[in-house]
């Protein structure tokens, strides 16, 4: 099956075995197989689980919540908001690293991938982990909003002290899968241009992240790219 074959992260795997097998799933996994052989869909198949395997389950710090990928050619690539590395950043991505500047004096990157804190411990997890090219949310409501919020939920159940940054409102409804007496849950409006100025900017997370970290004598995440 084209979905769990692409996730190699044996943790993850081993968590997330039972929902393979429930029934929403097998069609969710019809479904995008049958996407990917007749339309463009992004990202490339052997990347729908990228941010599982470079973030691996016992090593997540920080879980940072996006929507859907990128539907634009060559930009998604696994990790919410991060663009490959030869591709323009796009402007809800240069919003975030204005705030970092803003935040913790972060030189703004000349690139937008974003791997680097992947391999820290920052889970970049989309909601939806499939969209067609050139149309945004089309992958929506067909089963992988179940499946990311089981994800959620198991983080929340088998973790302790984890960040989850909620920007924008469609994060923000995951709230209610999050145990807050184990967590730490930061919201913010998305940095999108059309909400950047209504309470992202000045939302400090990054330097806030950092601080919640190292009170659980952890280290914190080097956002320079």
């Amino acid at each position: 099956m084209i979905l769990t074959s692409n996730l190699t992260d044996p943790k993850w795997q081993a968590l997330l075995q039972d929902e393979f097998k429930k029934p929403y799933f097998i069609e969710l996994s019809k479904t995008i197989e049958q996407a990917y052989t007749n339309e463009i869909v992004y990202p490339q198949k052997e990347l729908i689980f990228n941010a599982f395997n470079k973030t691996p389950f016992d090593k997540v710090k920080v879980v940072l919540l996006g929507q859907d990928p990128y539907h634009g050619e060559g930009q998604a690539h696994g990790l919410c908001f991060s663009v490959q590395k030869d591709i323009k950043p796009p402007r809800s991505l240069v919003n975030i690293f204005k705030e970092i500047r803003d935040d913790v004096g972060m030189t703004i990157p000349s690139h937008g991938n974003l791997e680097s804190w992947a391999t820290q411990g920052v889970l970049l997890l989309n909601t939806a982990l499939t969209v067609k090219a050139k149309q945004p949310l089309s992958h929506e409501g067909l089963g992988w909003e179940m499946f990311t919020d089981k994800v959620i939920e198991t983080l929340s159940k088998q973790r302790e002290g984890l960040v989850f940054l909620l920007w924008g409102r469609n994060a923000h409804a995951k709230e209610t899968l999050i145990d807050a007496s184990k967590h730490h849950v930061l919201k913010a409006a998305h940095p999108s241009p059309f909400s950047a100025a209504r309470g992202f900017f000045g939302c400090r997370h990054f330097s806030k992240t950092n601080e919640l970290l190292k009170e659980q004598g952890l280290e914190g995440i080097d956002w320079r790219l």
